[in-house]
């Protein structure tokens, strides 16, 4: 069955993204879910992304007449759909199998940017004809000329028009939660293993269909095909480098826009934009990486002031609805990112689960703008 005859049936089944994720839950095993469900630390910064995202209010404006919201919105020279897009993800074949596949096609159904990771669990070849001309690819930064300048270029030649930097992996975080929950790289076939297979059919059928996940893009970089050694030398090889030096070069070397992910501080902020970068992501990471940062939320004003209009404004971290959309535009962003949400609706759904993630996102954020008075994104930042 097609998504547009299921969709009546979603739209009151799930009509927010916690519903899916609640699904998601229940379909895919324990140790996939905490996986993408952890942070690091006790986690304390998670709780404070949302509790910052809830503190951000509005004061409504009525008797407006009738209002037609319009989201469609021109972002580094092309026209999407909505102001957001699906963020990268690693290793994302562990939460469902072929993924990357069925987000990067939902992406091209929804006119929305899908954003491949270097560390997704499919390559740029197999993505890209899917995407189409949504695609960005996401970068952790090789340390060798040589590494880089192939996936790079595999990108490129995959139509991937839109580099995405990650910034704040200075070096893998802790992820307490995720080491509990026993995922190794590889995969162990252990007791708990066999049984969460067992518990989980579909995720298991699909696994067995498409094969476990596995680094795809960067083993082609690898002597040996063994995961652990694949893992390994993701570790060694890629991250752990990035200067304004290097951010540099890699302006040069891609003829298109570059995104730097993951910036906190205005004076980072100033200094992409000194040196030339065309976007800038306010992220902490979905907390995964620094549990002593501040929430992105609130360090977005002081980024957008910075910046002063010379450099895109992107956010993500903690958003789960419309609303949060709504606010991190209001506040200054021009376009955001989410990750988890549309891992969920995979996870739930199946192939057209990234639709529906899009089609809670569009009329939720339609209907607060109503609820506000704005009918424009436009207006919507000048409400301030």
């Amino acid at each position: 069955m097609s998504y547009e005859k299921k969709r009546s049936i979603y739209s009151n089944q799930y009509p927010a993204i916690d519903d899916l994720a609640r699904k998601a839950k229940r379909r895919i095993p324990y140790v996939a879910w905490e996986y993408l469900e952890s942070g690091t630390g006790d986690e304390d910064l998670i709780h404070k992304n949302k509790k910052a995202l809830q503190q951000v209010t509005f004061t409504p404006r009525f008797c407006q007449g009738t209002l037609e919201p319009s989201i469609e919105t021109e972002f580094l020279g092309r026209r999407y759909a909505a102001p957001f897009g699906i963020a990268p993800v690693g290793l994302t074949g562990l939460m469902w199998p072929k993924i990357e596949q069925y987000l990067a096609e939902s992406a091209a159904r929804c006119q929305i940017p899908y954003t491949l990771s270097t560390v997704a669990t499919d390559t740029p070849e197999a993505v890209g004809p899917k995407v189409g001309e949504m695609g960005w690819f996401q970068l952790y930064p090789p340390r060798e000329k040589e590494f880089r300048q192939s996936l790079l270029q595999r990108a490129k030649d995959s139509g991937f028009h839109t580099l995405v930097v990650t910034a704040d992996v200075p070096m893998p975080s802790r992820r307490e939660r995720t080491k509990r929950a026993g995922l190794r790289m590889p995969p162990s076939i252990t007791p708990s293993m066999i049984w969460q297979g067992i518990t989980h059919p579909a995720w298991s059928w699909a696994t067995l269909r498409n094969g476990l996940p596995r680094l795809k893009t960067v083993e082609k970089y690898a002597t040996h095909t063994n995961m652990k050694f694949i893992s390994s030398m993701v570790g060694n090889r890629l991250g752990g480098t990035l200067s304004w030096e290097y951010c540099r070069i890699l302006k040069e070397e891609w003829d298109g826009p570059v995104i730097l992910k993951g910036i906190l501080h205005p004076e980072d902020a100033s200094k992409a934009v000194e040196i030339g970068l065309d976007g800038i992501v306010v992220s902490n990471h979905g907390a995964r990486q620094f549990n002593g940062a501040i929430p992105a939320i609130e360090a977005l004003p002081a980024i957008v002031e910075a910046v002063g209009g010379k450099a895109s404004i992107l956010f993500d971290s903690g958003v789960r609805s419309g609303l949060d959309v709504m606010r991190a535009l209001y506040l200054g962003a021009d376009f955001v990112l989410l990750g988890r949400a549309f891992i969920y609706g995979v996870a739930a759904l199946g192939k057209y689960g990234g639709d529906h993630v899009v089609e809670i996102l569009t009329d939720d954020l339609k209907n607060n703008m109503v609820q506000l008075g704005v009918e424009t994104l436009q207006e919507l930042q000048m409400s301030r």
